[in-house]
């Protein structure tokens, strides 16, 4: 995909909206902790400034992706929805200042660029929004779990006990 980029703080200073979609696939980082590659992420991005005076982006993200279940290793949906506020730093050296004065922590300061990219913010919310250890509510197969778990099993120890006597 090509990439998507803004003068972030011009983009704030118009108070510009813009919106879209993106496919899964062309995420490279999120497409590589996904099970396959399906899938759409719609987005919104709104520039704008905060209580303070400082550049803010607020961008929210959503779709579904197919995640691999860490539990029953088979593939399940998992529904992206998010949201965030970005606020922009003049550069690297602000960010630690700016955050102690906004004191919020719902909100995220980065810094701000001419050349920033949209399809980077995207995928670094997707990522984040993703779970450590992806698991199905209840897995599907159920069954064979429970029996797994229902089959006696001789404890090794058993062989011991035989011995002693």
């Amino acid at each position: 995909m090509d990439a998507f980029v803004i003068d972030a703080f011009e983009f704030c200073r118009q108070k510009e909206r813009r919106e879209g979609e993106v496919p899964v696939a062309d995420l490279a980082r999120v497409s590589a902790d996904t099970a396959d590659k399906s899938g759409a992420i719609k987005w919104s991005l709104q520039g704008g400034r905060d209580g303070h005076g400082h550049s803010q982006l607020t961008l929210s993200v959503s779709g579904t992706v197919k995640l691999m279940c860490q539990r029953c290793l088979t593939p399940f949906s998992f529904d992206v929805d998010s949201e965030v506020v970005l606020v922009l730093a003049p550069d690297e050296e602000s960010i630690d200042a700016i955050e102690t004065l906004i004191d919020d922590e719902s909100v995220d300061v980065i810094a701000g660029s001419q050349a920033m990219s949209v399809i980077d913010l995207i995928e670094d919310e997707v990522l984040l929004s993703l779970p450590l250890s992806p698991k199905h509510e209840v897995c599907p197969d159920q069954e064979a779990l429970e029996a797994l778990r229902k089959t006696d099993k001789e404890s090794p120890f058993a062989v011991l006990k035989n011995l002693k006597q």
